[in-house]
């Protein structure tokens, strides 16, 4: 047992966290930063305890929006804390107890030695003699962003991103007091009842909001960003004031958005999803996304695609569009091969007989119809593989039609049910339950034979119906807490795969960005970004994805039309060049020039992708507005950085593109992509700005920037 009246100062050279201990009160996070950076001092009674947690019978002081402010929250007392490490992590556990009803929580903190991040997760246990009805648990609560200092609260802006289907990761600006306003000074009240509230629904983690947030400060730049690492759609976030300083508190399912329940059992135990947060002490959002980017590659499940970063060639977007066929495909097999493709993957459609698909999926087994030689499906693949590419299927697996043999073949609670009924939508679809052995077992049998026994490298799971609410096994458990069951169970079934086939490639897709979320991407290897079938409309998207997924992992179309211009061509390449290209469209019926454009793209990106595997982003013109005429995406290495900038329609010849990372710096300006465009580039060390001009409309281009050395060197 510690001291109850210390201050517990935890960290490494990049992070320190501290803890206020009160042996009359809750313990309280007082503050994040850089070790021995100037901050303003917590104010002394600072607002909010180290755990927030609601059940059935304790609830909040202070009703409103919020989730923090609970009763349960303010009776926990330290029990004691110990740091650890565990390899290149940091560790520290802090348990707290609350005597009258017998909870026990263990907040654990981790971060990764040298980098700014912080990894949160709570975990209770009941040590009473009477159930617990759990209703919310905050995995973190900080409330100490501001510190105190009303100026840089007054000056705080909140981030977040609008995430819908074709126009996914679109982050917006906002001053946090339009949501927590300054309610008057002459008679100060320290708590409001408003707080910006974020929350998902659903089984789509990212559909219409992705789970990341963040607070930025104008003056300083200073910048907080969160993400919470959960594969469904049961999370939510808040950040609002607290008093006078800025609080985030980060959350899985809970009642009030979810309506999630959880009994905790005397002796049982129950953790929350993990969540992380990252700290620029300057340089603004890029320097907080640089660490999180920083953060991801360092979580996530080492893998050769990772260092290879193969293209792959994808038969959907504005090509066959679920319509493959031995025919079509046979003639788009020889063209990518020739363009440099590494994968080809079959989309949606090779199951398909022509009875109504949608209702009919769940065996996947190939159409007799669409490939109708001795062979059948083989014959394609056989000749993916005799062109140097690796054979990819897509694969929906947690849908199962009404129609399909396998709704017949599996027990009914391997679906998802509420109030006893198996669920149903979006016009015929079962979701698989994959708590259940059986669904498990099936959809394990499905990989094994694709993978094991036809060969195939490379799965694109997609998903493309929101069961709802979630499911329930049993008539007590709510349906929110049936699908934290299944979002967990799936992960475990995602590990399992990769251990038994640690070389294969699996893309993570849900209706194009639907499931954009770090739980998925700490395990599978690219993101399906969009499916945006607008080339203009892709460029913001692309130019902002490195915001959720490390560039590596984030697959871009790049889909030319037979009848789009050599600007527009090369416009749609550009696209892809600084994520994971997806080549696609109708490459046979291109023109020589235009089918010039693409191999000479994907011969760049072959050069290039080295260093795209360890580069940090950055947005010299800020991160992209949907309707901005101009959109620029960085990514940079100590020495070298990569420039995309696009100019759509409606735009001026010339921009400048802030580059504060090369202040000072002497560089070579090279034009990559497309080697024959028209631009003018001006490179203005003490500004570090370049002055690019791209005189035609639609355009754009990939530059390299590389350091040769500093002024006065």
């Amino acid at each position: 047992m510690t001291d109850p009246h210390e201050t517990i100062r935890w960290g490494h050279d990049a992070l320190e966290l501290e803890v206020a201990l009160d042996e009359h009160g809750p313990p309280r996070l007082v503050r994040i930063g850089a070790p021995g950076e100037k901050t303003t001092a917590p104010r002394p009674a600072a607002p909010l305890p180290l755990v927030e947690v609601t059940t059935a019978g304790l609830g909040r002081y202070w009703s409103g929006r919020h989730l923090v402010n609970t009763v349960l929250g303010s009776r926990l007392r330290h029990r004691s804390h110990h740091a650890t490490r565990d390899g290149d992590w940091h560790v520290l556990t802090v348990e707290l107890h609350e005597p009258e009803t017998g909870l026990t929580a263990e907040a654990v903190y981790r971060s990764p030695d040298g980098l700014p991040v912080l990894r949160s997760e709570v975990l209770l246990r009941n040590e009473g003699d009477r159930t617990l009805h759990l209703e919310s648990v905050g995995s973190l609560v900080a409330g100490c962003l501001t510190g105190g200092d009303p100026v840089t609260l007054d000056g705080a802006e909140l981030l977040w991103a609008e995430n819908e289907w074709f126009a996914e990761c679109r982050w917006q600006r906002r001053p946090l007091r339009m949501s927590s306003p300054e309610r008057g000074r002459r008679f100060h009240i320290t708590a409001g009842r408003t707080t910006r509230v974020v929350a998902g629904q659903g089984v789509w983690s990212s559909c219409g909001r992705l789970p990341m947030g963040g607070l930025t400060e104008r003056g300083s730049g200073r910048t907080w960003l969160w993400q919470i690492e959960h594969n469904g759609g049961g999370w939510r976030w808040e950040c609002g004031v607290r008093d006078d300083t800025a609080y985030a508190a980060l959350y899985g399912p809970n009642d009030a958005d979810h309506g999630w329940r959880h009994p905790l059992e005397p002796g049982d135990g129950f953790r929350t999803v993990p969540v992380a947060l990252a700290l620029a002490a300057e340089g603004g959002p890029d320097g907080a996304f640089a660490a999180l980017t920083r953060y991801r590659r360092a979580t996530r499940r080492p893998h050769p695609d990772h260092h290879r970063l193969p293209v792959i060639f994808n038969d959907y977007m504005n090509c066959l569009m679920g319509d493959p066929t031995t025919a079509e495909l046979l003639p788009l097999v020889d063209a990518a091969a020739e363009a440099g493709a590494e994968y080809f993957v079959i989309d949606a459609g090779w199951y398909d007989d022509g009875d109504n698909w949608w209702s009919s999926v769940g065996a996947w087994e190939p159409s007799a119809s669409r490939f109708p030689g001795p062979n059948g499906i083989h014959e394609v693949l056989d000749r993916i593989r005799e062109r140097g590419m690796v054979p990819g299927l897509w694969l929906e697996p947690e849908a199962v039609g009404v129609d399909s043999p396998v709704a017949a073949s599996l027990p009914e609670e391997a679906f998802f049910r509420r109030d006893g009924r198996q669920v149903e939508e979006g016009g015929g679809r079962y979701h698989l339950d994959l708590r259940h052995p059986a669904a498990r077992a099936h959809l394990d049998g499905v990989v094994d034979r694709l993978v094991g026994e036809w060969g195939i490298g490379y799965l694109k799971l997609d998903h493309n119906t929101d069961p709802g609410s979630g499911t329930s096994s049993h008539p007590a458990e709510a349906p929110a807490a049936g699908l934290l069951g299944h979002n967990r169970a799936q992960l475990d079934w995602l590990d399992g795969i990769l251990d038994r086939y640690p070389g294969l490639v699996l893309e993570n897709c849900a209706s194009g960005g639907m499931r954009m979320d770090h739980a998925l991407l700490s395990r599978l290897q690219l993101q399906s970004t969009s499916d945006q079938q607008d080339l203009l409309r892709y460029a913001p998207i692309a130019a902002a994805a490195p915001t959720a997924v490390t560039p590596e992992q984030g697959a871009v179309w790049a889909y030319p039309l037979p009848g789009d211009s050599l600007d527009e061509v090369a416009f749609t390449m550009v696209n892809a060049l600084l994520g994971r290209i997806h080549l696609s469209g109708r490459l046979t019926e291109l023109t020589p020039q235009a089918r010039d454009l693409v191999h000479e793209a994907v011969a760049v990106h072959k050069a290039i992708r080295a260093d795209l595997r360890e580069a940090l982003p950055a947005w010299p013109l800020g991160l992209p507005g949907w309707e901005d005429p101009w959109i620029s995406l960085a990514l940079h290495t100590p020495d070298t950085t990569y420039v995309t900038a696009w100019r759509r329609p409606g735009g001026e010849a010339a921009r400048n593109l802030a580059l504060p990372h090369l202040a000072g710096a002497v560089v070579r300006v090279e034009v990559l992509y497309p080697a024959s465009g028209r631009v003018g580039t001006v490179w203005h060390p003490d500004s570090a700005e370049l002055a690019l001009t791209l005189p035609g409309a639609p355009s754009a281009v990939l530059l390299r920037l590389t350091r040769t050395s500093s002024e006065g060197s």
